[in-house]
């Protein structure tokens, strides 16, 4: 406990008092969780890092250890729950002990309560929700697991029952914080959950595709050469994370065979062009023309970073969107001007469209080539995703036959 203690006041400058019954958390595994939902957080949103979040760390135990290494790196405020009577005595503690009381509510909850109660605490909405539930579904579980273990482990830490044990283990607890976030939906814009086995991120991903999820993440933390936890977070918003986040495993692909079955669609696409473009600048002023030329909802490109922002209503660099324009003018002009200035009007009067499409493009020079890469940033259509990759690819060609021709 003394290490921990030595650890967070050293490189947080974070104060932690515990009792001996409690469980005292490993610094690196938690600092891990807190690291990846930055990651989470700062690459599913347009909004440059660091802005001012709200989240909820559900079970937060003694330490309140997610709340105060969150509030150390972030401007970030929190909500911190407990069923546990003495452990949120402690958290509060822990609190004001590091003067957060401004920034970390603690509340005490009833355990029958619901683990998302962001209408008895006063919340519309909420940035992201936390938590790290107890493994074992039972006394009897947990000491099955301790026998498997070669070694004891190098900390004398020792958890309460409530910290220990859950109905139902981890699947059971945030299978609860599923259905809960089935009724909540975009009220949280990322629901987050660290787990201790591969078996229970398989059971959850299963859960949340079988009730129509497609936007989730999963991760894995190592630390040392055993000691492994996962995490997964899943959202009802169209903002999608990097692919090094939201696919941040190799070893869960490995084990659960070739299907790669709890990983979510790729939200990355490269393209590597090779030799380095003699002019480079015709080269990146070509893909900028073909993003130009797209009837797009928005477009902004940063000359500097070489990397431009589109977001797209439709479809719109697809020969079948073309079509499908054409007839739709061709016909309001058969009905003759009066009908269609009566469309227009109504057009105008119509709500801002809604983006189905959000991506970014950028290129990277490199001493022998140059990558251009795509990632997905906003929608529900992995197809669409997969349709403006071959888009890209038809303008790169282009842009690459383009920067060879003689001036």
């Amino acid at each position: 406990m003394q290490l921990t203690k030595t650890l967070l006041k050293l490189d947080f400058g974070i104060k932690l008092e515990l009792p001996d019954d409690r469980l005292c958390p490993p610094v690196p595994n938690r600092h891990n969780y807190i690291l990846w939902l930055k990651d989470l957080l700062d690459t599913s949103s347009y909004s440059p890092p660091g802005q001012k979040l709200v989240g909820l760390d559900v079970g937060t135990g003694a330490s309140c250890i997610y709340p105060l290494l969150g509030c150390t790196q972030r401007p970030w405020s929190f909500i911190a729950t407990d069923t546990d009577a003495e452990s949120t005595s402690w958290a509060r503690k822990n609190v004001e002990l590091n003067d957060l009381a401004a920034r970390i509510t603690v509340s005490h909850r009833d355990p029958s309560s619901p683990l998302l109660p962001l209408d008895d605490l006063g919340l519309t909405s909420l940035d992201f929700c936390m938590t790290n539930p107890p493994f074992y579904a039972s006394e009897k579980d947990m000491l099955a697991s301790a026998a498997l273990k070669a070694r004891p482990p190098r900390t004398a830490c020792t958890g309460s029952p409530a910290e220990m044990v859950t109905p139902g283990g981890e699947v059971g607890f945030v299978s609860r914080l599923v259905d809960e976030s089935l009724a909540l939906r975009d009220r949280v814009r990322w629901y987050t959950a660290m787990l201790g086995f591969l078996s229970s991120v398989a059971d959850v991903v299963a859960r949340l595709r079988d009730s129509g999820v497609d936007n989730f993440a999963v991760t894995e933390f190592v630390q040392g050469n055993k000691t492994r936890r996962w995490a997964v977070a899943w959202s009802f918003a169209p903002m999608r994370p990097a692919q090094a986040v939201a696919r941040g495993t190799k070893a869960a692909t490995a084990k659960l065979g070739s299907s790669g079955s709890i990983l979510p669609p790729q939200t990355e696409y490269h393209l590597p062009v090779q030799p380095l473009p003699s002019d480079i600048g015709a080269f990146v002023q070509h893909v900028r023309d073909a993003m130009v030329a797209l009837e797009l909802m928005s477009w902004e490109w940063d000359s500097e970073a070489m990397e431009g922002t589109g977001r797209a209503a439709d479809r719109v660099w697809a020969r079948a969107w073309r079509r499908k324009k054409k007839r739709a003018e061709a016909e309001a002009k058969e009905k003759g001007t009066a009908k269609a200035d009566a469309e227009g009007e109504a057009k105008q009067n119509m709500a801002e469209p809604v983006c189905a499409f959000g991506f970014r493009v950028r290129m990277r020079v490199a001493l022998d080539h140059l990558d251009v890469q795509c990632r997905w940033m906003e929608g529900f259509d992995a197809v669409a995703f997969e349709s403006f990759q071959g888009f890209l690819k038809t303008t790169v060609e282009a842009a690459t036959a383009r920067a060879k021709e003689p001036k």
